[in-house]
C-alpha cells in the first residue's frame, strides 16, 4: 500500500491549525498504518476535514449524502463488516438527526464505529441555535456502550483520534469549530482515555472542566491567585464516559468545593457526570455547574457567546468567588462519612 505523503502535523502546526483540520491530517496519516480504516461523511467532509482522510485514501472513503441517518446505518454495516469507520458530521446531526442509528445500529451492537462531531457546542457561533450542539454529551453518554471524550484542542483530538482505535466499541469525539486558541503545546503529557488530568494545581476549590473550558479555566484560576489569593484546581475530564471517579472525588477530598465548566447545556453533560459521582459517595461538598442554563443558545460570534454564558475567563472567575462565598458544614469526621 502506498504511503499517505503531505499529511502529517507538528505541534507548531497546532497554532494555525484547527482541531477539525488536525483531525483530518492524522486519520490521513493512521490510514496508512491500518487498511480497516475507512472515512464515511454525510456532505459535509471539508466542513469536517475528513477530506483530508478522502485526498490520502478516496477508495477508502464514503460521502452518503445529505442524509446523516444513513450515514451511521452505512457506518454500522462496514463495522460489521471488519472494518473501523470513521464518520464525521457536524454535532448536532451525528447526535440529535442520527439519534436513534447510533443508538440501535452502532451501540447495541457495541461496533467499532468513531464518531468525529465537529461545531459542537456553541463554536457555531452566528449559523444559530440549529446548527448548535448544546445536548450532544447528555445524549450520547446515555447510550450502553459509548464511549464520550471532548478534547482541550487539537493536539488533544489527535491523541483521542489515536487512542480511540484502542477502544472495541463506539467511540464519540466531540470538537468545536476550531479557531480556538490551543492549550497544549506538546502531545507528550499522558493522554489516556478515562484518565483526568490535573493541569493546575490547587487547594480551595477545584474546577472540572472539558473542551474550550481548559485553557479559560486555568488561565481564570491563574487571575485568581494574582488578584484574589486563591488556590484553585483545574482538571480537564476529556473522557465523559467513562468518567475518572478517582480524580473527581480527589478534588472533593481536597478542596470541598467544585465548579464543573463545559460548552454545554448544564442538564445532563459533564456536570452531571461529575454529580453523579459525587452523589453515590455521600460525600458533602459547594457543588455548582457552569454552562448553558437549560435554555437554547443564542446567535452571535462564538467569542461573545463564550462571554455571554460566562464560559470564558473573566465568568469562570465571576463564578469561581461566588462558590467561595457559599457557607457549607465542614463535618471533622467528614472523612467517616458513608
Amino acid at each position: 500500500m502506498s504511503e499517505a505523503t503531505g499529511t502529517r502535523w507538528t505541534c507548531y502546526d497546532a497554532a494555525t491549525m484547527s482541531a477539525r483540520e488536525i483531525y483530518g491530517r492524522v486519520l490521513a496519516e493512521m490510514s496508512g498504518e491500518d487498511e480497516r480504516i475507512v472515512g464515511v461523511t454525510a456532505d459535509l467532509a471539508k466542513s469536517t476535514a475528513i477530506a483530508l482522510f478522502e485526498q490520502a485514501r478516496p477508495e477508502r472513503f464514503i460521502n452518503v449524502g445529505i442524509a446523516e441517518q444513513n450515514l451511521m446505518g452505512v457506518a454500522a454495516g462496514l463495522a460489521k463488516s471488519g472494518l473501523i469507520p470513521f464518520a464525521s458530521t457536524f454535532a448536532t446531526f451525528a447526535s440529535m438527526r442520527a439519534a436513534e442509528q447510533v443508538r440501535t445500529d452502532i451501540c447495541y451492537q457495541n461496533l467499532p464505529v468513531k464518531i468525529i462531531a465537529t461545531h459542537a457546542g456553541i463554536s457555531f457561533g452566528a449559523a444559530g441555535t440549529t446548527h448548535h450542539c448544546t445536548e450532544d454529551l447528555a445524549i450520547m453518554r446515555s447510550f450502553a456502550n459509548m464511549t464520550v471524550i471532548a478534547p482541550a484542542d487539537g493536539i488533544e483530538t489527535a491523541n483521542a483520534v489515536r487512542a480511540c482505535m484502542d477502544i472495541d466499541g463506539p467511540v464519540y469525539i466531540r470538537i468545536g469549530r476550531g479557531f480556538e486558541p490551543p492549550f497544549h503545546d506538546t502531545e507528550d503529557y499522558g493522554f489516556e482515555i478515562g484518565k483526568g488530568r490535573t493541569v493546575h494545581e490547587g487547594t480551595d476549590l477545584t474546577i472540572i472542566t472539558c473542551g474550550i473550558g481548559v485553557l479559560q479555566s486555568v488561565e481564570a484560576a491563574k487571575s485568581l491567585a494574582e488578584q484574589d489569593g486563591l488556590s484553585v484546581r483545574v482538571v480537564n475530564i476529556h473522557t465523559i464516559k467513562p468518567i475518572d471517579e478517582e480524580v473527581v472525588m480527589s478534588a472533593v477530598q481536597d478542596t470541598r468545593r467544585i465548579l464543573t465548566v463545559e460548552e454545554h447545556n448544564t442538564l445532563g453533560g459533564l456536570g452531571s457526570a461529575v454529580g453523579d459521582v459525587i452523589a453515590a459517595s455521600g460525600k458533602g461538598c459547594a457543588f455548582r455547574k457552569l454552562g448553558l442554563q437549560d435554555q437554547y443558545s443564542l446567535v452571535g460570534y462564538p467569542e461573545d457567546l463564550y462571554a455571554h454564558y460566562k464560559l470564558d475567563a473573566d465568568g469562570i472567575m465571576e463564578t469561581v468567588r461566588e462558590i467561595m462565598n457559599i457557607e457549607f458544614e465542614e463535618d471533622e469526621n467528614w472523612d467517616d462519612e458513608v
